[in-house]
C-alpha cells in the first residue's frame, strides 16, 4: 500500500481494530527513513525545541522554527500522514489566529494536520479550525506546553476527579472534530476507558498499551538524545555511543593521516611535477 494516507484511512484504523504508529521527525532525512518503513503518522513535534535546538523546554519554540521544520520533514514523506505541532501561545491568543498559524502548517509546511495541546478549555478553538478546512489532532494528559501548571513533568489523571476531567476532554475533543488525540502519561486504566468512550484514535505515549496507537521521540527511541529518557521510552537502540565512537575514530585518523587514504582521493592521470615546472 504506497498511497498517500488520509484522515479517513486513521479512522478507519480503529474502526478494524489495527493499531496506529507514530513517530517524530524534524528533517527530510529521518522523515524519510520512518516514511519508508511504513509508519502511518510522522509528527513534527516541538519537541524539537529540546532535542534538535536545545532549549529546556518547548515553551521559547516559535512559529518560524516549527514551520521551518515542517517544510523539510515534508520533503521526506510520501505516504505517513504528516501532523505539524503548534507551539506555545501560537493557538492561545484568539480563535482568528489560531485559525491562521494552523492554515500556514497546511499552505506553507506540507503538514496534513496540526496537533494542539489541551482538552475542553480549547475545544472552541478546535471547532474554529475543522469549520475553516483544518484537521486536528488533540493532545491531553501530560501537556509540556503547561507542564508547570501541573506541577512538573508528572503522570495526570491519577485521582477520580482529574481522570473525570480527562474522559470529559477528549469526549469535548471528539464532539469539536478532532480526528484524534494523544493521551500523554495518564494510567493505563484511564487510557482503555478514554480509548472505549471515544471513536476516534487515542495515540498514547506512556499511557498503556490500550490505546488505538502509540507515538515516541524518535531520538529517544534510538538513543541519540542523551539529557534524559522517559521512564515510558522503550530504546530500541542505543546511537549516540557508536556515533561518539566512529567520531572519535575519525578524529584520530585525521590525527594520525590515516584518513583520507588512497581509496578515498582521487588520483589526477597527468604528471603533477610538470605542472610546477612550466
Amino acid at each position: 500500500m504506497n498511497k498517500k494516507l488520509t484522515i479517513q484511512d486513521i479512522l478507519t484504523m480503529k474502526k478494524n481494530g489495527e493499531k496506529v504508529s507514530m513517530l517524530t521527525a524534524y528533517d527530510a532525512s529521518f522523515a524519510g527513513i520512518i516514511d519508508a518503513t511504513g509508519i502511518e503518522m510522522v509528527l513534527v513535534g516541538d519537541s524539537l525545541g529540546m532535542v534538535l535546538l536545545g532549549y529546556n523546554s518547548t515553551v521559547p519554540v516559535t512559529m518560524e522554527e516549527m514551520l521551518h521544520h515542517c517544510r523539510a520533514a515534508s520533503k521526506g514523506v510520501k505516504r505517513a500522514l504528516l501532523v505539524g505541532d503548534m507551539p506555545f501561545m501560537s493557538y492561545q491568543v484568539s480563535e482568528s489566529e489560531a485559525i491562521t498559524n494552523a492554515g500556514r502548517f497546511l499552505k506553507e509546511a506540507g503538514c496534513d494536520a496540526v496537533k494542539l495541546e489541551g482538552g475542553t478549555e480549547v475545544c472552541d478553538t478546535v471547532k474554529a479550525m475543522v469549520r475553516a478546512g483544518i484537521s486536528v489532532m488533540g493532545h491531553i494528559g501530560l501537556t509540556p506546553q503547561t507542564a508547570s501548571q501541573l506541577g512538573g513533568y508528572k503522570v495526570q489523571g491519577k485521582d477520580a476527579d482529574s481522570a473525570r476531567k480527562l474522559l470529559q476532554s477528549a469526549r469535548d475533543l471528539e464532539a469539536a472534530g478532532a480526528f484524534s488525540i494523544v493521551l500523554e502519561c495518564i494510567p493505563a486504566e484511564l487510557a482503555e476507558v478514554i480509548t472505549k468512550a471515544v471513536s476516534i484514535p487515542t495515540i498514547g505515549i506512556g499511557a498503556g498499551k490500550h490505546c488505538d496507537g502509540q507515538v515516541l521521540v524518535t531520538h529517544d527511541m534510538v538513543g541519540m538524545f542523551e539529557k534524559f529518557t522517559p521512564s515510558f521510552v522503550k530504546q530500541y537502540v542505543n546511537l549516540a555511543p557508536q556515533i561518539k565512537e566512529a567520531v572519535a575514530t575519525y578524529f584520530e585518523e585525521v590525527k594520525n593521516g590515516s584518513f583520507p587514504s588512497e581509496e578515498h582521493s582521487f588520483n589526477m592521470q597527468l604528471d603533477v611535477k610538470n605542472l610546477l615546472d612550466e
